[in-house]
């Protein structure tokens, strides 16, 4: 499948050159949107997601957070590949990352962008959260399976936030979900009937009416705000 953006540079705070992908609005531009990856890098999962948002009416930019430490790096879902990208998000900094996200919102902002918004899928899901939490600029976000997010739980969203988590996911139990909701009433946690990556239809545990339903509640909130 063919993509419809492109990759650019762009330059974070400490002076690290990060490429990233980036997709225009199909029509009329509703704002702009930082798509952060899952662990495996800005793969072509990635970059589907970005399409479709674009389709949905938004500019999107989706930064390879490890650029820091491999530049490119694209990871399939094998034993191997994980361990490898495990090791490398072991390497990124909370505040690199932080930078990284304020550096898309900087791009999207120059490009005309009135209103930005954060979505992310594990790993992602997790960078989302914390950017909602510390980056100016944002307007909501949405936050899919984020397993470290329970790392963060004293740190308050400044924006509008949504999570989505899977029932099945033996990676996040349900006990630090609802310690999630428990600790932030104002922000909005689903749980659907599914497992950890149910949005990614490169995987096993694809879940499309899961995938289908958080991506409605994700555009919805984006168009409320």
């Amino acid at each position: 499948m063919s993509h419809k953006g492109q990759m650019i540079a762009l330059k974070s705070a400490d002076g690290t050159e990060v490429d990233c992908y980036q997709v225009k609005a199909k029509g009329s531009r509703k704002g702009g949107l930082v798509l952060i990856m899952e662990i495996f890098g800005v793969t072509d999962h990635i970059k589907d997601l970005c399409d479709g948002y674009a389709a949905h009416g938004y500019d999107v930019v989706s930064p390879q957070l490890y650029d820091r430490k491999v530049k490119g790096f694209q990871a399939t879902y094998s034993q191997e590949d994980i361990e490898a990208s495990l090791k490398y998000r072991a390497e990124i900094s909370t505040q690199n990352f932080v930078d990284d996200v304020t550096m898309c919102v900087n791009k999207l902002k120059a490009d005309g962008c009135e209103k930005i918004f954060i979505t992310g899928y594990c790993y992602g899901g997790t960078v989302a959260w914390v950017a909602a939490c510390r980056v100016s600029g944002l307007n909501a976000a949405s936050c899919y399976y984020g397993g470290a997010i329970k790392n963060f739980i004293n740190e308050n969203p400044k924006v509008p936030t949504i999570c989505h988590f899977g029932e099945k996911d033996h990676g996040i139990p349900m006990t630090d979900v609802r310690a999630i909701e428990a600790a932030h009433p104002d922000v909005k946690v689903y749980v659907y009937d599914a497992d950890h990556g149910f949005n990614s239809d490169r995987r096993a545990n694809y879940d499309k009416p899961s995938a289908d339903l958080a991506l409605k509640r994700t555009l919805e909130l984006f168009e409320s705000v």
